[in-house]
C-alpha cells in the first residue's frame, strides 16, 4: 500500500533522515519509537506529503487514503457529531447528489448503491459510537464545538479520523489528551481496526497492547522489529550486548595492530606489514552502542526533613468554582510513604483535587490539615507557561536560589542532566523534554516531602519516562500522580483514588484490576 525508498531529509544543514526505507501493506499495526527530536513527526509529514524529501521515492497505491489528526482544533457552531459526519467527503458529495437528482429514478438508484457501499447509512451511529468512546455523552455530542476546552476539541479531531477509517491511520501521541478510561477505549478500538496504522507513542503498555511490529528510528535510520514493544526491547538489548562484545574484540585486535606498527614501523623489513596493518586499522568498523545519556537524567534531592506518619489530612471537604460544586464531603489522609494514583474520567475533578492537596485551592467547607514541616512540589499541566523563556537555565535558577553560590546552582542543574555550557542556554531554545527536566529542577529546590504530579509525562519520551520512574521509586517522599500512562502508574503507585460522581474513593486493587473494572462497565 505504502512504500518509502531511500528517503533523505535535512533541515538547515542538519540531516534528520538518511536512507530510510519503509513498507506498509495489508492490516499492519506498527509502533514508531525513538528519542524526542529523532524525526518521528517529520517522517509522518513526509508520508502525508506536507514535507518533500531531499531524495527518495514515496509510492501510495491508487485509491488508498492516509489520514492523521489535524493540528488545528475544530471550532465553531457545529456539534461534534456534525463535525465528524462532515469529514466524510464522499458521503457528503453523494447526499448532495441525491438532492440534485431527486427527479431521476435511475440516477437515484445508482447513488443509493454507492451510499450503501460506503456504509453511509450507518454513519450517524458510527460517529456516535466513536464520540461516546472518547468521552462525549449524548448531550455533549450535540453541543457546539466552541463550548469545549482545547483538550476535548483535540479528542474531536482524533474522533474525526477514527470515524473515517482510512486505509492507513497516522497517530502521533493520541493518548496525550485522554484519561486512563478513554485510552483504554482507544486501545480496544485499534485492536479491532480493520486496516493499518502507524502509532507514535511513549506509553509502553499502550504499545504492547496495540502494536505487532516496532519501527525504531535512531541515528537517522529505521530498523524494523517484529512483536510488541517488550519484544523490541529484548531484541534490541541483545543486539547492544552483542555489539559491546564485538567492539571489545575489535578493540583488542586494533591495539595489537597499533603495537605492531609502533614496534616495527621503523624497520625496513617490517615496513610493508606495518603499512598493511595501518590500512586495516583505518577500515575497522565498530558497532554503535548506547552509552549513559545525561539528557534523560532525573535525580531528586532527598526530602528534608523526612517525615513520618500522616502528612496531610482533610475531612468533609467541599470544593467548587463559584456555584459549581466539583467534589463534596471528601475525607482522607495522605501518609508519608503513600504513592497514590488519582484516576477518573477527564472533567470529574482530578486536577481540582490535586490543587486542593497542594494548597492552591481553598475548600468551601471542611478542613485541611498539613504537617507543619511539609514541603510540596506541584507539577501542573500549565507550568510550562510560567517559565520565563528569555532567561538562561542558570539565571532562571539563580533567581530562585538567591543565597546559593555558583557551585550549588550548577550542582542542582547537573542532577537533571544540565552541565557545562548547557546551563547558559536560553529556556526558549530547550525541547519539551528539557523544559520538563528544568521544571523538576525548580520543583525540587526545597527537597519536598510530597510531590504532586499532574500529567508529568506529556513531554517525555520513553527513555525519560523510565528515568523518572526509577527516580520516583527511589524517592523517599510521598507521591500523588495523575497520568494516563498505565506502565507509569503500575510501577510507581501503591494505592488508587477514584474520582467520580463528585466524590473521592479508594479502590481496593491495582491499576490492572481497575482497568478490568473499566472494561466491564463499558461493555
Amino acid at each position: 500500500m505504502l512504500t518509502l525508498q531511500n528517503i533523505n531529509f535535512s533541515v538547515a544543514g542538519k540531516q534528520i533522515l538518511d536512507g530510510v526505507d519503509l513498507q506498509i501493506s495489508g492490516r499492519q499495526r506498527v509502533g514508531l519509537v525513538g528519542r524526542n527530536g529523532s524525526g518521528k513527526s517529520t517522517l509522518f509529514k513526509i508520508i502525508l506529503k506536507e514535507l518533500d524529501p531531499d531524495e527518495g521515492k514515496i509510492q501510495l497505491e491508487n485509491g488508498k487514503l492516509i489520514l492523521a489528526v489535524r493540528q488545528e482544533m475544530p471550532d465553531g457552531e457545529m456539534t461534534p457529531r456534525e463535525f465528524l459526519l462532515s469529514q466524510d467527503q464522499r458521503r457528503e458529495e453523494l447526499l448532495q447528489q441525491l438532492e440534485k437528482n431527486a427527479g431521476s429514478p435511475e440516477l437515484l438508484a445508482e447513488i443509493y448503491d454507492q451510499l450503501i457501499n460506503i456504509n453511509a447509512f450507518d454513519a450517524e451511529s458510527r460517529a456516535a459510537v466513536v464520540l461516546k468512546g472518547l468521552g462525549f455523552s449524548e448531550e455533549a455530542q450535540n453541543t457546539p464545538l466552541l463550548h469545549f476546552s482545547g483538550g476535548f476539541r483535540m479528542r474531536i479531531a482524533l474522533g474525526a479520523i477514527l470515524f473515517q477509517e482510512p486505509d492507513l491511520l497516522l497517530l502521533d501521541e493520541p493518548t496525550n489528551h485522554l484519561d486512563l478510561e478513554t485510552s483504554d477505549w482507544l486501545k480496544d478500538f485499534l485492536n479491532t481496526y480493520p486496516k493499518s496504522f502507524i502509532l507514535i507513542s511513549h506509553d509502553r503498555d499502550f504499545l504492547n497492547d496495540t502494536a505487532d511490529a516496532i519501527l525504531h528510528l535512531k541515528n537517522k535510520k529505521i530498523t524494523r522489529y517484529n512483536g510488541n514493544f517488550d519484544a523490541f526491547i529484548d531484541t534490541y538489548s541483545l543486539k547492544q550486548k552483542n555489539a559491546e562484545e564485538y567492539n571489545a574484540k575489535m578493540e583488542v585486535k586494533r591495539r595489537h595492530m597499533i603495537e605492531f606498527v609502533e614496534r616495527f614501523g621503523a624497520k625496513a623489513t617490517k615496513a610493508r606489514q606495518a603499512q598493511s596493518r595501518l590500512k586495516a586499522i583505518s577500515k575497522m568498523k565498530f558497532l554503535p552502542v548506547d552509552q549513559d545519556d545525561q539528557t534523560i537524567a532525573f535525580n531528586f534531592p532527598e526530602p528534608n526533613p523526612v517525615l513520618s506518619s500522616n502528612i496531610l489530612s482533610y475531612e468533609k471537604v467541599l470544593l467548587s468554582y463559584g456555584n459549581k460544586i466539583v467534589l463534596k464531603n471528601i475525607s482522607g489522609t495522605i501518609m508519608a510513604d503513600n504513592r497514590v494514583a488519582i484516576v477518573g474520567a477527564n472533567g470529574n475533578g482530578k486536577t481540582t483535587f490535586a490543587k486542593f492537596l497542594a494548597g492552591e485551592l481553598c475548600q468551601k467547607s471542611g478542613t485541611r490539615e498539613a504537617h507543619n514541616r511539609l514541603k510540596i512540589g506541584f507539577y501542573k499541566q500549565d507550568i510550562f507557561e510560567k517559565l520565563d523563556v528569555t532567561k538562561s537555565l542558570y539565571d532562571f535558577l539563580k533567581e530562585m536560589m538567591p543565597h546559593s553560590i555558583d557551585k550549588q546552582i550548577r550542582s542542582h542543574l547537573g542532577r537533571f542532566g544540565f552541565s557545562g555550557d548547557k546551563v547558559f542556554q536560553l529556556i526558549k531554545e530547550l525541547s519539551g523534554g528539557e523544559r520538563a527536566r528544568l521544571v523538576f529542577a525548580m520543583l525540587t529546590l526545597d527537597a519536598p516531602n510530597l510531590l504532586i504530579l499532574d500529567e508529568p509525562t506529556n513531554h517525555l519520551d520513553i527513555e525519560m519516562r523510565e528515568s523518572l520512574i526509577s527516580t520516583l521509586i527511589s524517592y523517599s517522599g510521598a507521591v500523588i500522580l495523575i497520568t494516563h500512562d498505565r506502565n507509569f502508574l503500575n510501577r510507581v503507585a501503591n494505592s488508587i483514588f477514584i474520582i467520580a460522581n463528585g466524590s473521592v474513593k479508594q479502590f481496593n486493587g491495582d491499576v490492572d484490576q481497575y482497568e478490568k473494572v473499566i472494561q466491564l462497565e463499558r461493555r
